[in-house]
């Protein structure tokens, strides 16, 4: 893709997609969940911001290398009464220090992060050891037709969608990373097609 389409187009689209109601319902049953000092990976345009409870989160630090992106959450973020700062960089190499965080989420990015095994060793660092990972993100369909599809697709999809991939197995990837899932729901996404939306939707703590 080029230059102009990543910057100005794709941004726009992906705050389009991602501000669909059901993306926004499978929003809703997780993001709620956080608590404390909270670091979300991949903010975006902001469309979290409204699921958090301003009665259990003390800050929000939110993390993204995309300045097109969060560009776009100006809107939403003088709505907010959250206290919130947005940083330009990358999950990968995130500049704070070491068990600051008493939740991180991760939503709709991990599909997109270029090395999102660094991105998740990044996550337990910055993580209290009591700390939790809260995540909702699509990725591998456990049905070979479908998984077929998405490997078939996902060179493509690529290019096209900034970096998403489609079969990426995130459940493996965070126990992978050292990670205890203690809560972990699947399913596809209504009315949708099925490669771009088997969802992972859980919560995780340091193993």
């Amino acid at each position: 893709m080029t230059g102009f389409y990543n910057k100005h187009i794709m941004p726009r689209l992906v705050d389009i997609s991602c501000g669909a109601s059901v993306i926004g319902d499978e929003r809703g049953k997780i993001v709620p969940q956080a608590e404390g000092v909270v670091v979300e990976i991949g903010v975006g345009s902001g469309h979290n911001l409204p699921f958090y409870d301003v009665q259990k989160v003390k800050r929000i630090i939110g993390i993204d290398p995309v300045r097109e992106m969060t560009a776009l959450a100006n809107k939403r973020l003088e709505e907010t009464p959250l206290d919130i700062e947005i940083v330009n960089a990358s999950a990968e190499d995130m500049p704070m220090e070491n068990n600051m965080a008493d939740t991180v989420v991760l939503t709709y990015c991990a599909c997109s992060i270029p090395s999102v095994d660094l991105a998740l060793s990044e996550i337990r660092r910055v993580l209290k050891p009591a700390g939790k990972l809260l995540f909702c993100e699509h990725g591998r369909s456990p049905d070979v037709n479908v998984a077929s599809w998405q490997d078939r697709l996902n060179p493509l999809w690529n290019k096209l969608a900034g970096g998403c991939n489609l079969n990426r197995e995130i459940a493996k990837l965070i126990a992978d990373a050292g990670f205890d899932i203690t809560m972990l729901e699947t399913s596809y996404l209504m009315n949708f097609p099925k490669f771009s939306t088997y969802h992972f939707r859980g919560q995780a703590n340091i193993r």
